[in-house]
This record gives C-alpha cells, structure tokens and sequence, in this order.
C-alpha cells in the first residue's frame, strides 16, 4: 500500500511524496520531482534506503530531499 497525499508545487516542479508500507508498521520513503509538459515531461524518482516509524516521517524525509535537490539547481552559480 502506498501512500500519497501531498503534492507540492515549486517553481516549475511538481513534487510527489510516497511512504510504502514495509510491515510492522514500518515504512520507506520515496519522492517524484515531475518538471515540463506533454512531451516535454522529465520526472525523477527518488527511492531512499531508510526506513521509518510512520508514514508522516516517511513522506517528510523524501519532501526534504525533494526540495534540497530543487534548490541546488535553482541556486545561481558562484564563479
């Protein structure tokens, strides 16, 4: 069973939290980073190794690292 009911948009990004029950009451985590349109549609998927207490600490690790991952390639390069 997965669980997903935040999506968060960020600039041009869509981003997609997912705690997929383990057993025991355990879960992982991932996230989905959907940028562009029709064709044009690129979506990262990132599946992290931890595993958590709860659904709510799952899907808060993967929007974390969702919106770290955003803010390096939004941040302007410093020469």
């Amino acid at each position: 069973m997965n669980m997903n009911d935040t999506q968060l948009e960020v600039g041009k990004y869509l981003v997609s939290p997912t705690a997929k029950a383990q057993g025991e009451g355990r879960f992982a985590a991932s996230v989905s980073i959907r940028s562009g349109r029709g064709s044009g549609t690129h979506d990262r998927v990132l599946r992290f190794t931890g595993i958590f207490d709860s659904a709510a600490a799952a899907v808060h690790y993967a929007t974390e690292h969702a919106l770290g991952w955003i803010h390096e390639r939004s941040s302007p390069v410093c020469a």
